[in-house]
């Protein structure tokens, strides 16, 4: 099959930090599906596994966390999909990714495709809506629904990937008041079509951007980039006894600063039920079909912003570098080998 991975941890301006190969095709086994992939969306953890783990010398690793593709064949222990199933998911960090062109999943955290999305269009959401799925409702504890609770929900980092369904379920699923930052006017564009009910600039002081649009302070803040920039300016904008989540890797940060107000903190990580195997591992299936309902319902749309061509080594370069420049709205996404 073909493949796109890595030997060594490069820069991705480097000619070979990323090489086109060809691997042997995997065969399914336990509860593994093997996908045909049809495409794949490109995520900032690409770029952090390919500078943080060095494959073993000799062989090449394959990045890639979503995807979108039918269903070649079954272990012999599935029981939720067969053969010529469309499907997506964002996979399992601890295995080989998805840059190829068949590739072995767990069933139990891969979702049925959004039949009114192509495979283009699917591809851009798995990762980025598992992440603000659980962030939003088991890690910040929202509830569902549009009964008024007084609660409001920052987002910093509204344009991204995380963002921009964060923004859509925060705003179409609950009663939140949902807050988006972006600093320039396209993505502040992106941001309001989202959903959003405000948007504030992030490269000024945040608690200023709130009182400018008459809101003192909020419950809730999900800091989805530059966090250890914004950390003073976050608990100030937090009330007493306020909700933080954080999905980034801030080198340092004083979590002393939350103890006067006691508010809580949090992590999100994806990749957590999959990377241990936990007992409700299965959640993210059913929050997969439960996504896939609420897009083939108009609820959700895709995030899906550029189209990088087929799939191949010099246009995930392409990708990853937008992604690393910061200045990417949405997905990015790549079809076909």
């Amino acid at each position: 099959m073909k493949a796109v991975g890595y030997r060594q941890s490069l820069p991705i301006e480097h000619p070979e930090s990323l090489l086109d190969f060809e691997a042997p095709d995997p065969v399914a086994s336990g509860r593994d599906l093997l996908v045909e992939v049809r495409a794949i969306a490109v995520n900032p953890v690409d770029g952090k596994v390919r500078l943080r783990a060095q494959p073993p010398a000799g062989q090449t690793a394959i990045l890639g966390w979503d995807a979108a593709g039918v269903v070649r064949a079954v272990g012999p222990d599935c029981t939720l999909f067969r053969p010529g199933d469309e499907v997506w998911y964002a996979g399992d960090v601890t295995r080989p990714g998805c840059n190829s062109e068949l590739h072995l999943v767990d069933e139990r955290i891969v979702g049925r495709k959004p039949a009114s999305l192509d495979f283009a269009q699917a591809a851009a959401l798995p990762l980025t809506s598992i992440t603000a799925w659980e962030l939003l409702f088991e890690r910040l504890g929202i509830h569902t629904g549009k009964q008024p609770r007084g609660e409001s929900l920052l987002i910093i980092g509204a344009a991204g990937g995380v963002g921009s369904i964060l923004t859509q379920i925060a705003s179409r699923l609950t009663a939140l008041t949902v807050i988006g930052t972006a600093s320039r006017e396209e993505t502040r564009a992106w941001v309001l079509q989202n959903g959003a009910h405000h948007v504030i600039d992030h490269s000024r002081p945040l608690s200023e951007e709130l009182r400018r649009i008459g809101v003192p302070r909020v419950t809730h803040v999900a800091a989805l980039t530059q966090t250890d920039h914004h950390w003073e300016q976050i608990v100030e904008s937090l009330e007493p006894q306020g909700h933080l989540c954080l999905i980034d890797d801030p080198p340092v940060i004083d979590v002393k600063l939350l103890k006067k107000k006691s508010i809580a903190l949090h992590w999100e990580l994806m990749f957590t039920r999959s990377m241990f195997q936990t007992p409700d591992m299965i959640a993210q299936h059913h929050l997969l079909n439960e996504v896939s309902a609420l897009v083939d319902a108009g609820i959700l749309k895709t995030t899906f912003a550029d189209h990088f061509g087929r799939v191949c080594a010099e246009n995930l370069k392409k990708a990853q570098a937008l992604i690393q420049s910061g200045r990417s709205r949405g997905k990015i996404v790549l079809e076909g080998f």
